[in-house]
């Protein structure tokens, strides 16, 4: 494909879509030596597969989508189970603990060329348009300039230095109150930053018409460290949800833990499904325990299930995605464990059978074997149970298989949980 220009000066690469958990090849003249350079550094953290042939590279897509820039090529990384553009949003904020102030059906927006993960340029814009109709927040910024006469703090080094004796010419230090702070300042590198990742010139329009309303925006380096010392009360708490899609944006990723590390070219945008979707159950497992008077027991304070007698150093502990804990005496609980695996329409592996009768055993009561198994169901909810029985005809456990709607927002695609921890907590499900 040639390499035009699109809107804002940056050149149209040429676009290969890559389905996740799918390969594609691409020919050696495609990638430079710095793409490998990167697409290598990927692989070692096992963000996606690369393995060299005699006339190029092939590319395997894991569970990470997104779109990802090289100097030739953009790759769009698909998802394997999809989650509508007008939900994404939703469950997003839900991963991330960022109250949705928007209602569903004043949304309208919908995943284009940039993935999935470009969905966070009209979440931004939203958040960015709701504080200029509040009215942008202001406060005392330090301000140095050159006055006829004292106001502020004189800057003495300054005036030693520039004054050159002039008596008429102050270089003074003093406070304004103006919006050139720190909370828009934020927003406002973020709209320039999401100008040049927006592939719709509609979108990018309506990015700069918003962003010509806050300062002038620092660099992104300078923006990414304003949030590493965020720190909000009552008078900037509104700025947060901007503040959450604008770390998205600057810094490539941005929430940590939920997108990939940063290194990456400006325009790439990844989103790591797994991790996504381990917090979207942790966070509903929560919610749905507390209704019940439970709680969800953190890693931090389970040890887990260890192993001792091996050669060399004791190995990593196996301890679940979500451990429900339920009052009771004895306390219950249910060992949960998110996958992000289409297992509406497949069978479950043997692993993940091996995996949830381990927490079975090492978490669930011997009159409660049960563990619970969280899956996207992107065509409705599903509920099935595996029942797993030893030679001898003993029911070693069971295994709920719980499909999520993703067509829904959270809160409604929680039923089929909801159900379990509540026939759990009651005793109705032996």
């Amino acid at each position: 494909m040639a390499d035009h220009t699109r809107h804002g000066g940056q050149p149209r690469r040429e676009q290969i879509v890559v389905p996740e958990h799918k390969s594609v090849h691409v020919n050696r003249s495609q990638v430079t030596a710095a793409d490998v350079e990167r697409l290598r550094r990927l692989r070692g953290k096992g963000r996606l597969g690369l393995r060299e042939t005699p006339s190029g590279w092939t590319l395997s897509a894991r569970a990470i989508v997104g779109v990802l820039v090289l100097d030739r090529l953009r790759l769009v990384l698909g998802p394997k189970v999809d989650i509508p553009g007008e939900q994404l949003i939703t469950w997003l904020c839900y991963a991330q603990g960022t109250p949705v102030p928007h209602e569903p059906t004043l949304r309208r927006w919908l995943i284009g060329d940039s993935g999935y993960a470009g969905i966070a340029l009209a979440a931004l814009l939203a958040e960015c348009r709701k504080l200029l109709h509040e009215g942008l927040r202001l406060d005392y910024a330090p301000v140095t300039r050159v006055e006829p006469v004292l106001r502020g703090r004189l800057d003495v080094r300054a005036q030693v230095t520039r004054g050159h004796g002039a008596v008429d010419r102050l270089h003074v230090r003093t406070f304004e109150r103006g919006h050139d702070i720190w909370e828009n300042q934020i927003c406002a590198a973020a709209l320039s930053r999401a100008i040049t990742h927006a592939t719709d010139r509609a979108l990018a329009g309506e990015l700069a018409k918003i962003a010509r309303r806050f300062p002038a925006p620092p660099t992104a380096g300078e923006a990414s460290g304003m949030l590493l010392r965020a720190r909000y009360n009552r008078l900037n708490q509104r700025y947060r949800p901007a503040h959450n899609w604008a770390r998205l944006i600057l810094n490539g990723g941005g929430v940590t833990d939920l997108l990939t590390e940063r290194g990456l070219r400006a325009d790439s945008m990844l989103l790591n499904m797994n991790v996504l979707w381990e917090r979207v159950v942790r966070q509903m497992a929560r919610d749905i325990a507390a209704e019940f008077g439970g709680e969800c027991q953190g890693r931090t304070d389970d040890p887990g299930i260890t192993t001792s007698g091996d050669i060399g150093k004791p190995g990593e502990p196996f301890v679940p995605d979500v451990l429900v804990r339920l009052p009771g005496d004895p306390p219950r609980f249910l060992p949960v464990d998110a996958k992000y695996k289409a297992y509406a329409g497949e069978r479950v592996d043997a692993t993940d059978r091996h995996q949830l009768l381990t927490y079975i055993a090492g978490y669930a009561a011997p009159d409660t074997p049960l563990a619970a198994v969280v899956h996207p169901a992107p065509d409705g909810g599903t509920d099935r149970t595996l029942t797993v029985t030893g030679p001898r005809g003993n029911r070693l456990g069971r295994i709920e298989l719980l499909g999520l709607d993703t067509r829904l927002p959270p809160h409604q695609a929680a039923t089929p949980l909801r159900a379990l921890i509540s026939g759990v907590a009651t005793g109705t499900i032996p």
